[in-house]
């Protein structure tokens, strides 16, 4: 008869059973990453400078690509869409804060709470269409499913 010996702290790591709220924290994180990669290169690597245009552009493509990981991952389960979205977009908020204590230049820009609400507005509309959909979705295959026509 085997033991299970569960470490101290074991329960905390219990809330990563969740797919919604383990992407979230991976998607967060991801997002908080390439965010600071993106500042350090912006503001320490002056020789990169006459690449700014492409560089800013590949970040903003790469930011949004991970942003919209837990809509592609969620998508006909809204829920956890939302779930996810949120865990991810305030794990970014979070580190964004931390980022404008040694960036002053990004609180001139918007703020941490601002830019928690601008994703989590985004989320909640993605969201809500994709329950739309979802719901059309069923009731038209539910009404294929039990038609009465028959092909003539």
């Amino acid at each position: 008869m085997p033991v299970r010996a569960h470490l101290p702290g074991y329960r905390w790591l219990q809330i990563f059973r969740d797919a919604a709220i383990r992407t979230g924290v991976y998607c967060g994180a991801a997002l908080s990453l390439v965010f600071f990669v993106w500042l350090v290169v912006a503001n320490h690597l002056p020789a990169l400078e006459p690449f700014a245009l492409a560089r800013n552009l590949i970040a903003a493509l790469l930011l949004g690509f991970l942003a919209f990981v837990p809509v592609f991952r969620f998508f006909r389960l809204p829920g956890s869409l939302v779930v996810s979205s949120l865990v991810s977009w305030a794990i970014f908020a979070f580190c964004y804060r931390i980022f404008c204590l040694f960036y002053s230049g990004l609180t001139e820009w918007h703020g941490a709470f601002q830019l928690f609400m601008y994703g989590f507005v985004v989320y909640m509309i993605v969201a809500t269409l994709c329950w739309i959909v979802s719901i059309i979705w069923r009731a038209h295959s539910h009404h294929i499913s039990h038609s009465n026509h028959h092909v003539s």
